[in-house]
């Protein structure tokens, strides 16, 4: 059974800093894009970046150079540090994983919520 579990959220003040981890499961780990995507109140589902089982990476375009994906294939891991975050950052954010590109969200997890006050 695959799983994903966020953690890593919080509250933060705007301008402030978080990183949030996804550990997986439940299959083969270094063969899967890696997904970040948020349901924010104001745009509702958002794709933020991908890794690919490559190392490439992709972000949405208000999210370049402010947010970094990285993965550590040893531990299962991914990461999305996030820096200069602002208050419309503030939603739930979901790891997903998927077998093929462009995708990369056939499985996802249950969100970690990032507040970040004004």
């Amino acid at each position: 059974e695959v799983q994903l579990v966020e953690s890593g959220g919080g509250l933060v003040q705007a301008g402030g800093s978080l990183r949030l981890s996804c550990a997986g499961s439940g299959f083969s780990f270094e063969n899967y894009v890696m997904t970040w995507v948020r349901q924010t109140p104001g745009k509702g589902l958002e794709w933020v970046s991908a890794i690919k089982w490559t190392g490439d990476t992709y972000y949405a375009e208000s999210m370049e150079g402010r947010f970094t994906i990285s993965r550590d294939n040893a531990k299962n891991k991914v990461y999305l540090q996030m820096n200069s975050l602002k208050s419309e950052d503030t939603g739930v954010y979901l790891c997903a994983c998927g077998g093929s590109w462009p995708g990369g969200m056939d499985y996802w997890g249950k969100g970690t919520l990032v507040t970040v006050s004004s």
